[in-house]
C-alpha cells in the first residue's frame, strides 16, 4: 500500500523523522488520520507520530534537523508538538491506557505499537506506516482498517462497548466521521453508542461542541445529526433540537416533522455556503415551533410568533452549548428573527416599503438571509416549490432595485441627533429620538427620498408637530 502515499514519503519532514529513527535506534511510525487521509486522497496537515521510546526527545531531534526552534513539550502526557511550514506535528511515546468510570482521561504506561493502535477510536484511524529505514513506508494494519476504508465502514479496534465506555467523546467522533466521510457505522458500534449515551455527561461541553461544529461543517451534516438522534446522544446534549421531531395529527390535519425539515434546510444551506453561523441559523430557525404549536379548527396547525420566540432562545442555547456570545450569536439571532420576512414577501404583494424595512433590518446580512430563506422553501409538492422559488427570484430582483435606488442597506438617517440638538437648541431628550425615528419611517415608507434635503424638511415638520421651534434657520 506504500504506493498510495509514496508522494509524501519523499517529503523533507518524513526524511528527517526516518533519519532520527535510524540515528537514535528508535522505531517510529506515522499513525492515525494522516495515514487514513493519504489513502483516501484527502488533504491533511496534522501528522501524529508514535515513537517506541521517548517522544519529546525524538521530537527535539527532528525539529533540529528541520531548523525548527519552538517545540512545545508536555511532560505530563509525554508528548511534544511543533509546526513546520503548513504542517502540525505531534509526537508521543507508544502507550497503553486504562480508564476509570468517572473520567475520560486515561492512566497511561509505555506500550507497544499494537497497544497504541488498540487505543484508537476506529480501525481506519489505527493505520500506521513505518519510518524505520528497513521498513520505510510499510503499512501496519492489524485491524483491517484498509478493508474498512474500502467498505466505507466505521468499526472500533476493540469491543465498541469498551471503546465508547472508556472515552464517550468517541461516540461524537463516530457521527462526525460518518458525516465527513459519508461512511456507515458498524451495527455493534451503533448499539454500543445507544447503550452508553448517558456516558456523554462526563465529557465537557467545550469538547462536545468542537465535534458538533465539525459535523455541521461537513458536506452532509444531516447524516451526523440523524445518527446522534437515533442513538439518543442528541437528546442528551441538545434536547431543544430533538423536540422538533415527530408529527401530530388532529381531525385529519398533520404538521410536518420539523426535525426532518430543519435538516433539509441545513442541507440546502450547505449547498450554497460554508458559513458555520449561517448553518447554525438553519438549525435554529424553527427551534421555537414546539413551544408555539397550536391547533386551530379553521387554520389547522399554527406556529405564530415562533421566529421571535426562537430569536429569544438563541442566547440561552448558545450559552449552554458553549458557543460564542458575541457578534456570531447576534447574527444567528437576527437570522432566526427575520427568516420569515422574505417568505412573507413571496406570498404577498411586494411593496417598496416592505423591501426597505427588510433591507434596513438585515443590513449587510441581507444576502445571507436570502440564502437561508431560499433554503427554507421545502415541500413534497414539487410544483409548489418551483412556484415559490420563481416568486423568490422576483423578490431578490426587487431587493437589488430598491437598494440601488434608495441606499437603505446599513441605513443611517441623513440627519443626526447632534444636528437636531444644534438646530433646535436641545439637550439630549426623548424628542430627538422621536424626530429621528419619524424621518426613518418616512424614508422607509417612501414618503420622502433618502436625501439630506428631504430629511431636513421632514425634521422641521416633525419638530413643529411637537411644538419645538428652531433657533437656527
Amino acid at each position: 500500500m506504500a504506493e498510495n502515499y509514496s508522494h509524501v514519503l519523499s517529503h523533507r519532514v518524513f526524511q528527517a523523522m526516518a533519519q532520527t529513527s535510524s540515528e537514535l535506534h528508535v522505531p517510529s511510525y506515522v499513525v492515525g488520520g494522516f495515514v487514513r487521509d493519504c489513502l483516501l486522497n484527502r488533504p491533511c496537515k496534522d501528522i501524529d507520530v508514535v515513537v517506541l521510546g521517548d517522544g519529546p526527545a525524538f521530537a527535539r531531534c527532528v525539529a533540529e534537523k528541520l531548523k525548527v526552534k519552538n517545540v512545545s513539550i508536555f511532560n505530563t502526557y509525554g508528548t511534544a508538538h511543533f509546526r513546520y511550514k503548513e504542517l502540525e506535528l505531534e509526537f508521543v511515546g507508544a502507550r497503553k491506557e486504562s480508564y476509570t468510570k468517572a473520567s475520560r482521561n486515561p492512566q497511561t504506561q509505555p506500550g507497544t505499537l499494537q497497544d497504541d493502535q488498540e487505543r484508537r477510536d476506529f480501525t481506519i484511524n489505527a493505520l500506521a506506516f513505518s519510518l524505520e529505514e528497513a521498513s520505510y513506508g510499510e503499512l501496519v494494519d492489524p485491524f483491517e482498517g484498509v478493508k474498512d476504508l474500502a467498505a466505507g465502514l466505521l468499526r472500533t479496534p476493540l469491543d465498541p462497548e469498551i471503546t465508547f465506555a472508556d472515552d464517550p467523546l468517541r461516540m461524537m467522533r463516530a457521527a462526525r466521521f460518518a458525516a465527513q466521510l459519508g461512511f456507515s457505522i458498524a451495527a455493534p458500534a451503533l448499539r454500543a453508542m445507544h447503550a452508553h449515551q448517558e456516558r456523554i455527561h462526563i465529557v465537557s461541553m467545550e469538547r462536545i461542541i468542537v465535534e458538533l461544529n465539525k459535523i455541521i461543517l461537513s458536506r452532509h451534516p444531516s447524516k451526523g445529526f440523524n445518527i446522534l438522534h437515533k442513538t439518543g446522544l442528541l437528546e442528551r446534549i441538545f434536547p431543544e433540537m430533538t423536540a422538533l421531531s415527530g408529527v401530530e395529527t388532529v381531525n385529519g390535519f398533520s404538521h410536518k416533522d420539523n426535525f426532518d425539515h430543519t435538516l433539509e434546510v441545513l442541507e440546502n444551506v450547505c449547498k450554497e455556503s460554508e458559513n458555520l453561523w449561517l448553518r447554525w441559523a438553519a438549525i435554529l430557525h424553527d427551534i421555537a415551533k414546539p413551544a408555539t404549536k397550536r391547533f386551530d379548527q379553521k387554520q389547522g396547525w399554527t406556529f405564530h410568533g415562533h421566529e421571535e420566540i426562537g430569536a429569544r432562545m438563541v442566547p440561552r442555547i448558545f450559552k449552554k452549548l458553549r458557543l460564542p456570545l458575541d457578534s456570531k450569536m447576534k447574527f444567528v439571532q437576527k437570522m432566526v428573527r427575520l427568516h420569515l420576512r422574505p417568505i412573507a414577501l413571496v406570498k404577498g404583494s411586494v411593496t417598496d416599503a416592505a423591501i426597505r424595512r427588510l433591507l434596513s433590518e438585515a443590513e449587510d446580512d441581507i444576502d445571507l438571509l436570502m440564502t437561508l430563506c431560499n433554503a427554507d422553501i421545502t415541500s413534497k409538492n414539487e410544483f409548489k416549490v418551483k412556484r415559490y422559488k420563481k416568486n423568490f427570484e422576483l423578490v431578490s430582483e426587487k431587493l437589488k432595485l430598491v437598494e440601488e435606488k434608495d441606499r437603505i442597506r446599513n441605513f443611517q438617517p441623513p440627519v443626526t441627533g447632534q444636528e437636531i440638538m444644534a438646530i433646535f437648541g436641545l439637550s439630549p431628550c426623548a424628542e430627538i429620538g422621536t424626530i429621528k425615528q419619524g424621518i426613518k419611517e418616512a424614508i422607509l415608507e417612501g414618503k420622502i427620498q433618502n436625501t439630506k434635503e428631504d430629511a431636513q424638511q421632514e425634521m422641521y415638520r416633525l419638530a413643529a408637530e411637537l411644538g419645538i421651534k428652531p433657533i437656527v434657520q
